[in-house]
C-alpha cells in the first residue's frame, strides 16, 4: 500500500488527468483514450480517496457521480440579477432595436455578437480561486435554487478552471435530441411519464433532489456570459467567449461577430433554415452589443437589458388531414393513439404520423377521424397534433374510441384509476414479447447468463420462443442452427437457463413484469403468499391489507392474473419445472 504522501501525489495526478480527458471528450469531442481506460483512472482515484478520505478535494471528479439526496433546494440570491430578454420576431424589429441602441449611446459605431439561443435551463455558476463553489438556477432572476450538487454531475462543466480566478458565469443546461428520445424510450419502458420536449427533460433532470438521478441523465451545457470576474480584463462579448473557452467552458461554436445589424439579420436568416442541423434545440438568436462598456452604459429596464435582444423563430406549424386514428402497442403494453396523416413537410422533414399521447388528449382536443388538423413538432422533435380546425368539418368525420381488446393479441386493455395510459395485459402479446423476455432473463429477475437482446431477437425471429416459458424448452440442436451459435455456446445457454428453474419465488414474480411490481414488492409478495397459486388467487382487499401494497399495485396484480394468456404462461412455466413455491425443493 502506498504511503499517504505517495497517495496525495498520485491523486493529484489522477484528478488532473481525468479532468483533461473530460474536457477532451465532453467539450472538444476529441477523446484520446477508450472508455475502459478512463474507467480505470477513475477507479484508481476512487480507491485512493476511499483509503484516504481526507485527500478528496471539493473539485474531485469522483464527486460527479452524485451525493446524498436533498430534502429541499436552498434559495440563492443572485449577486448579479439574471434578467430575461426582450423579444423580436421580424427584421424590422431588429432594426428598431439597433436604432434605439444607437440613439441611447449617441453613436452609430456599434457592433454585435449573434449567438444561438439554446432552449434549455439557465444557470449561474460561481467559482472562487478557480474552483466551482455554487451552481444556481435562474429562478425569477433575483433568486434561484442551489443546484450545486447536480451541476457537478454534468461532465462538460469544469470543477476547476485553467486559471485560479474568481468569477460568475451564465450558461444553459440542455439535452440533445437523440439523448432526449432515448430517455423517453426508457421512461416508457419503465411506465413513467414522458417529458414533453428536451427543455422540460433538462429542467426536470437538473432539479432532482437526488443528484444520482441527475448524474444518470445525459445533460450538457454551453456558457456565454461573464457576469463578474476578478483578476482579468474582458472588454467585449467576443473576447468573453474566447475567455470562457480558455478557462475550460464549453462555448457554442456558431457565434458570429457582426459589424452591423444587417449582418445580424443575415445570421438570423441563415440559422432559420439551419436550426435542425444541430443535435440540440434552438428557438432563436440572441443579439448582444459587443462592447461591454457600451452594454453597461445602456443599462436595463426593469425586466431586460437594453443592449441585448432575442430574435425568436416561430414554431413551424402545418395543416393536414387526419386520415385515420390508430393505436400503437408499445413494448410495455401501453396503447398510444396516433394520427395517420396526409404527408406534410414540418420543420425540415416529411411527417405522416403524429402522436396523440392518450385517450384524454383526443377527447380534450376533440380530434376526430377525417379532421383537418394543425401539426407541429413538439420541441422540434416529436410530431404532434396541436389543434383541430372544426370550421373545416364536412360531417363525414368519425369519433374515435379506444379499443377494449389489444389490437395485437386480443387480450384485455386496462386503464387503471388515476392513470392516463391504457395497457394490454397479455403476457404473450407480440408487441411486448421481446422486451418481456429480456426483462424475464435479466440479472435482477431470473438472471439467465448469456442472454442478450441480440440472442433474444434471434430466438424470436427463428420461431423458437413465443413466451418466456419457451426458454426452458430450448434444445442444443435447435440453437446450433442459428448464426453465431456453436455447440459450446448452445450448451452453455441451455445449461444457464436450466439453472434458473430453482430460483426463489421473488425472482419469478419480478420476472413476470407485472405493472408496478418491482423487486422490493416482489419480495414482499413472495414472503406473504409463499406460492404463485396463492398470489394468483388473492383479491384486491387481501392485497391492500399488506402495508407495502397500494391501490395501483393491487389492481395491477389482480388484472394480471385474471388474464387467460398470463395463466397459460404460468402453467407452461410450471410444466417446464420452474419453482412456484417459496421453500419448494429445486427440481433435480
Amino acid at each position: 500500500m502506498m504511503s499517504r504522501e505517495e497517495a496525495a501525489r498520485r491523486a493529484a495526478e489522477l484528478r488532473a488527468e481525468i479532468e483533461r480527458h473530460n474536457y477532451l471528450y465532453y467539450v472538444l469531442d476529441r477523446p484520446e483514450i477508450t472508455d475502459a481506460e478512463y474507467d480505470r483512472l477513475m477507479r484508481e482515484l476512487m480507491a485512493i480517496e476511499e483509503a484516504y478520505p481526507d485527500l478528496q478535494t471539493p473539485d474531485s471528479p469522483t464527486l460527479r457521480v452524485g451525493g446524498a439526496p436533498l430534502a429541499v433546494f436552498e434559495t440563492v440570491t443572485h449577486r448579479v440579477p439574471l434578467l430575461s430578454l426582450a423579444n423580436a420576431y421580424t427584421p424590422e424589429e431588429l432594426r428598431a432595436f439597433d436604432a434605439r441602441v444607437k440613439r441611447f449611446l449617441g453613436t452609430g459605431d456599434v457592433s454585435y455578437v449573434a449567438e444561438l439561443k439554446i432552449d434549455g435551463l439557465t444557470v449561474a455558476l460561481t467559482y472562487e480561486a478557480g474552483r466551482l463553489v455554487l451552481g444556481a438556477t435562474r429562478g425569477d432572476g433575483e433568486q434561484g435554487e442551489d443546484v450545486t450538487a447536480n451541476v457537478r454531475t454534468i461532465r462538460s462543466i469544469p470543477l476547476r478552471l485553467s486559471r485560479a480566478l474568481s468569477l460568475i458565469v451564465r450558461g444553459e443546461v440542455y439535452m440533445k435530441r437523440p439523448d432526449f428520445l432515448r430517455l423517453n424510450e426508457a421512461r416508457r419502458a419503465a411506465g413513467e411519464p414522458e417529458f414533453a420536449n428536451p427543455r422540460n427533460a433538462a429542467a426536470g433532470s437538473l432539479r432532482q433532489l437526488d443528484p444520482k438521478i441527475t448524474a444518470s441523465r445525459p445533460l450538457d451545457a454551453f456558457f456565454y456570459d461573464v457576469l463578474t470576474v476578478e483578476g482579468a480584463d474582458v472588454a467585449t462579448q467576443w473576447e468573453a467567449l474566447s475567455f470562457l473557452r480558455e478557462l475550460g467552458f464549453k462555448v457554442n461554436p456558431a457565434a458570429r461577430l457582426c459589424r452591423d445589424i444587417e449582418e445580424v439579420i443575415a445570421f438570423c436568416d441563415e440559422w432559420a433554415t439551419r436550426r435542425h442541423e444541430v443535435a440540440y434545440e434552438i428557438d432563436g438568436i440572441v443579439v448582444k452589443v459587443n462592447s461591454l462598456a457600451q452594454l453597461t452604459a445602456l443599462g436595463a429596464t426593469a425586466k431586460a437589458p437594453r443592449g441585448k435582444i432575442a430574435y425568436k423563430y416561430p414554431a413551424t406549424e402545418e395543416v393536414t388531414r387526419a386520415l385515420e386514428l390508430a393505436v400503437n402497442v408499445g413494448r410495455t403494453g401501453v396503447l398510444t393513439p396516433l394520427a395517420i396523416l396526409e404527408p406534410v413537410e414540418v420543420a425540415g422533414s416529411t411527417v405522416s404520423r403524429a402522436t396523440l399521447h392518450n385517450e384524454d388528449y383526443i377527447q380534450e382536443k376533440d380530434i376526430r377521424i377525417g379532421d383537418t388538423v394543425v401539426v407541429r413538432k413538439a420541441g422540434d422533435v416529436i410530431p404532434e397534433v396541436v389543434r383541430v380546425l372544426p370550421e373545416r368539418r364536412t360531417g363525414t368525420e368519425r369519433i374515435f374510441t379506444m379499443p377494449t381488446r389489444c389490437p395485437e393479441c386480443g387480450a384485455d386493455v386496462v386503464r387503471l384509476e388515476g392513470e392516463a395510459a391504457a395497457r394490454c395485459v397479455g403476457a404473450a402479446c407480440p408487441a411486448q414479447l421481446r422486451e418481456g423476455i429480456i426483462h424475464f432473463a435479466s440479472r435482477n429477475a431470473m438472471n439467465i447468463e448469456g442472454r442478450g437482446p441480440q440472442i433474444v431477437s434471434q430466438l424470436i425471429e427463428a420461431g423458437l420462443v413465443h413466451d418466456a416459458a419457451d426458454l426452458y424448452r430450448l434444445r442444443e440442436q435447435d440453437l446450433v442452427k442459428l448464426e453465431r451459435f456453436g455447440p459450446k455456446s448452445a450448451e452453455n445457454l441451455v445449461r444457464a437457463i436450466a439453472a434458473t428453474r430453482g430460483n426463489e419465488l421473488a425472482r419469478l414474480i419480478f420476472a413476470l413484469g407485472i405493472r408496478h411490481v418491482g423487486e422490493n414488492v416482489a419480495r414482499v409478495l413472495a414472503e406473504r403468499f409463499r406460492s404463485m397459486d396463492a398470489l394468483a388467487a388473492a383479491d384486491e382487499e387481501e392485497l391492500l391489507a399488506i402495508p407495502a401494497i397500494g391501490p395501483k399495485i393491487a389492481a395491477s396484480i389482480v388484472s394480471y392474473f385474471r388474464e387467460e394468456q398470463n395463466r397459460r404462461l404460468l402453467e407452461k412455466l410450471r410444466a417446464a419445472g420452474v419453482k412456484m413455491e417459496e421453500g419448494e425443493a429445486a427440481p433435480a
